[in-house]
């Protein structure tokens, strides 16, 4: 099954208040093994970056300007993500975002039937506790040294490692490359995160059907 973990930055916190996507990121997994599929994008948000969010993720107004507009990235991101469950952090938030630049260019919105939303199945699975990114990755013990501005695609990289956690499934063993997935350190026949099945031989089969023959003949009682 195919999924996309996105994360998304913005120019402040409400559509209400006019504000608008400045970056999408999005890493395509299968059967929960990142491809080398990704999607990622700077934009013009046609409009000035809040104080707050600029401490959150460092894109200034002037390195946006030159980025291109949403409508302009619309058809490409909507392909990408066509067909796949999306895995997010605080879906609420991206969504509204998401989809308020949809309505903008008159296009279909995102269904929420469509979504995982990590921060429920974190709040779910350790009520009263620290539920954030940040939160969940000491939790789990995963390195977001990295993490000093919030940037889309490596706030993927840190929620794909928490999603695999969150749903119980083992990490798969291999290093994000310079937002590069280096294809020789993927094992592909090792999908299966299920314990390995060794069947006995014949041989063995038969010595064990003696061996409990015998052995019930004997009266231990």
């Amino acid at each position: 099954m195919k999924e996309i973990i996105l994360d998304t930055e913005t120019t402040g916190l409400s559509v209400k208040d006019g504000h608008r996507i400045v970056e999408i990121g999005c890493i395509e997994l299968d059967n929960l093994i990142p491809t080398k599929n990704i999607f990622h994008s700077y934009l013009n948000p046609e409009r000035k970056v809040s104080e707050t969010a600029l401490k959150v993720h460092g894109h200034t107004d002037e390195f946006l300007s030159t980025k291109k507009k949403f409508i302009e990235i619309a058809d490409d991101f909507l392909e990408f993500i066509e067909g796949k469950k999306i895995v997010i952090h605080n879906a609420d938030f991206d969504i509204s975002h998401l989809n308020n630049e949809l309505s903008l260019i008159n296009r279909k919105h995102i269904k929420m039937e469509n979504v995982v939303d990590t921060l429920e199945i974190a709040r779910n699975k350790f009520p009263g506790s620290g539920i954030s990114l940040d939160a969940l990755c000491k939790r789990f013990r995963i390195d977001n040294s990295k993490r000093v501005k919030h940037t889309a695609i490596l706030d993927c990289e840190l929620l794909f490692k928490v999603y695999i956690n969150l749903i119980g499934q083992k990490e798969p063993s291999f290093e994000f490359l310079s937002q590069q997935y280096n294809e020789s350190s993927i094992n592909k026949t090792s999908n299966n995160y299920s314990k390995i099945i060794i069947k006995p031989s014949d041989k063995e089969l038969f010595e064990h059907k003696n061996f409990i023959k015998k052995e019930l003949k004997k009266n231990f009682y």
